[in-house]
């Protein structure tokens, strides 16, 4: 039997494969999220808006690589890039037009905005309108407009969390998922904080705030704008790891409540692993900005493989098949310390077995 790459989240989106493209480059017009519908993606997170884009100014060079040292591949990515500087109006009518020729697709709208119940009711009533399937809130962007107390500056507060997702919740009529950023000490505070508030999902994680490097011929920080940077977010594969973990943490502290999945994904198998720690969905921004939106073809071969080679038919299937497998310290010790003693306590009875056969081979022997 052929596995089954859709599955149904909130009881209202219907996804015909988990894959999303995240918020970021990748979704940054209604045109280049036509063409990732087009190539198969399940789903599209548009890059995120607010009601006022003239406040986002942008600099180029905005992004940074890390490569790795013998095959030089870029492992990690770092960017300083703003929220859309599109405008609003446009915006609106680009998510109507989206909706009307791409009905079966999921559109989630990322929203932002500043720490003001109306800014976010509004927001909130008039993306609605066009149609769109959800909302993510974009409570985590690392490096961009906290003097506006907007992204990390917000999601990095468990009670603004709380009140900003209430506000949401107040006039949202579709699934509202809140994402998370992983620039905290314990994530479940902040993703605990959005449950509390009714939020529908957690997506995680966003970039990790970082500095991707020293220029050592100019000494000064990449990228470098005027001689001058600021702290950005990394992702690529290399956040992988740091991703996968604060997945599982959310997902075994809030069980039930659906989570998109994404930090560093680049292959099929990236993704089972994320989904395999409770994700019902994941996204791409890193790997498609990398290889290009055609990686979709690839991503959706390697996950039903992974499904035939484990004899899965449906995503849930296994779908936090791995959290079970996550203990504590103490516990690993007390058991390795009991597979040693049944390890000896089953060598001495092979022994003895053996003992008694060579005994019972000797006594035939001298017998005859």
């Amino acid at each position: 039997m052929q596995p089954s790459l859709g599955i149904t989240v909130n009881g209202k989106l219907q996804f015909d494969n988990p894959f999303m493209l995240a918020s970021g480059p990748p979704g940054t017009n209604g045109k280049v999220i036509a063409k990732s519908f087009d190539l198969g993606w399940g789903g599209v997170v548009i890059k995120t808006i607010s009601l006022d884009a003239s406040k986002v100014i942008n600099t180029a060079p905005r992004y940074g690589k890390l490569r790795s040292r013998d095959k030089n591949e870029v492992v990690g990515f770092e960017n300083i890039e703003l929220i859309s500087d599109r405008p609003f109006e446009v915006w609106l009518d680009e998510l109507r037009q989206l909706k009307k020729n791409y009905p079966g697709k999921v559109l989630i709208a990322s929203i932002m905005e500043e720490y003001r119940r109306e800014a976010w009711h509004e927001i909130v009533k008039r993306v609605q309108e066009t149609g769109v399937d959800g909302f993510e809130m974009n409570l985590s962007c690392p490096h961009g407009l906290p003097e506006r107390k907007m992204g990390m500056a917000m999601g990095e507060n468990p009670d603004l969390v709380r009140e900003v997702c209430g506000w949401v919740k107040e006039v949202a009529t579709i699934p509202v998922w809140a994402k998370m950023t992983p620039n905290v000490g314990h994530v479940t505070e902040p993703a605990g904080a959005a449950i509390q508030a009714g939020v529908d999902g957690i997506s995680a994680i966003n970039t990790i705030l970082s500095i991707i490097g020293i220029d050592m011929k100019t000494l000064r920080p990449m990228p470098t704008v005027e001689g001058y940077t600021v702290p950005g977010g990394y992702s690529g594969q290399a956040v992988r790891p740091i991703a996968l973990r604060q997945v599982m943490e959310i997902a075994r502290a809030f069980p039930g409540v659906p989570v998109s999945g994404m930090g560093g994904i680049e292959t099929g198998l990236d993704a089972a692993q994320f989904m395999l720690l409770g994700s019902h969905t994941v996204q791409v921004c890193t790997g498609a900005m990398l290889r290009g939106y055609e990686i979709i073809a690839e991503l959706k071969q390697d996950l039903t493989k992974f499904m035939v080679d484990h004899e899965f038919t449906d995503l849930r299937q296994f779908i936090g098949k791995s959290l079970a497998y996550f203990s504590t310290h103490h516990d690993l010790v007390a058991r390795q310390k009991q597979a040693k003693a049944e390890k000896a306590v089953a060598s001495n009875r092979d022994a003895e077995t053996w003992k008694g056969a060579i005994a019972r081979e000797t006594e035939a022997l001298t017998t005859n």
